[in-house]
């Protein structure tokens, strides 16, 4: 039998200006290199989540975010050669606080950009980003014809 894995992470929507704030996964992780995520991460032990979500974005976008509120949270299984994985993802709106964008140089993901919904949907997206960007912009669609 596979050994059973779960992973709690924390991940920050923002937006501004109708544009989502993506980051692009790194080679790092081979399995997503090349797909875009929302900006965040594992919890460290004995980390808050709200914090982790904040410390992600700095480490990830060079961006100061405050946490609002939670936005959902997400859970997802899948399977590989090594494991079942279970990821279990609470997702908060943030706004900005400060900073400067850059790119993340040596982690898991190598590149932070926004994009407008049509821009974002274009994208190869993992599901956290799909999700999020379908909660982004829900209010949007409901008031576009």
């Amino acid at each position: 039998m596979k050994p059973q894995k779960t992973r709690i992470s924390s991940y920050a929507l923002i937006i501004q200006d109708r544009r989502i704030l993506l980051c692009r996964i790194s080679p790092e992780i081979p399995r997503a290199a090349g797909r875009w995520t929302l900006p965040g991460g594992g919890i460290d032990f004995g980390e808050a989540p709200e914090y982790a979500a904040v410390r992600e974005v700095r480490e990830e976008t060079g961006l100061d975010v405050r946490i609002k509120n939670v936005a959902t949270v997400d859970s997802e299984f899948f399977t590989s050669d090594e494991s079942d994985m279970h990821m279990v993802r609470i997702i908060y709106h943030a706004v900005l606080t400060g900073g400067t964008l850059r790119h993340e140089t040596e982690g898991s993901t190598d590149r932070a950009q926004w994009f407008t919904r049509e821009e974002a949907e274009r994208q190869p997206l993992v599901e956290v980003a799909r999700l999020g960007v379908r909660l982004a912009f829900a209010t949007e669609r409901l008031e576009t014809p």
